[in-house]
């Protein structure tokens, strides 16, 4: 087989991982610039990360409990706490942008039409951030109440959650994709 029926026979993986990888790049260096060039007097350490760090603080809040949020003078990074003890750092890192970034990128890979290819896009990404948010306020009561259970809490359970939904919703696009002609 030749170079020619080899990518002839595999089109659709070719333009899956063109679409795929292609406005992966783009929407990640569009994120960079934001970083880069966007900084924020009023909103530190960047306007989206602050942003979610004030919401999770208001979920916590909302629940009864006794918190702050603040900024971090030593990091990049704003502080929550519960009853005047620090309990989590929010980073860049906790705002979700990277894994909308990700979910938007295999969305684009199947675009179906512009328009539903859109609102999936802007619904997937509001259920994506607004289930990080709640996803930053269980995390910063867990480890309050259970700091023993640090590692599993931080770095298994609640990815796993955040990346389990991208997935589900990655298969309900799937399952409803069909290819227009």
């Amino acid at each position: 087989m030749g170079l020619k029926s080899t990518i002839r026979n595999n089109k659709a993986v070719i333009k899956f991982l063109g679409l795929f990888f292609g406005s992966y790049i783009v929407l990640t260096l569009l994120y960079q610039a934001y970083l880069n060039y966007l900084p924020s007097e009023n909103y530190y350490p960047d306007f989206i990360t602050h942003q979610v760090a004030e919401q999770s603080y208001n979920f916590i809040k909302l629940l009864g409990y006794n918190t702050y949020f603040t900024k971090d003078p030593n990091t990049s990074s704003m502080m929550i706490g519960i009853d005047n003890a620090y309990v989590v750092r929010i980073i860049e890192g906790c705002n979700s942008i990277s894994v909308i970034i990700l979910f938007m990128s295999f969305i684009l890979a199947f675009w179906k039409t512009l328009k539903s290819t859109l609102i999936f896009i802007l619904a997937g990404s509001l259920i994506i951030y607004i289930l990080n948010v709640l996803r930053i306020g269980l995390l910063t009561l867990g480890l309050h109440f259970y700091p023993e259970y640090r590692d599993f809490l931080h770095d298994i359970l609640f990815p796993l959650f955040i990346y389990g939904v991208v997935f589900l919703l990655w298969l309900y696009w799937i399952k409803n994709y069909k290819k227009t002609k």
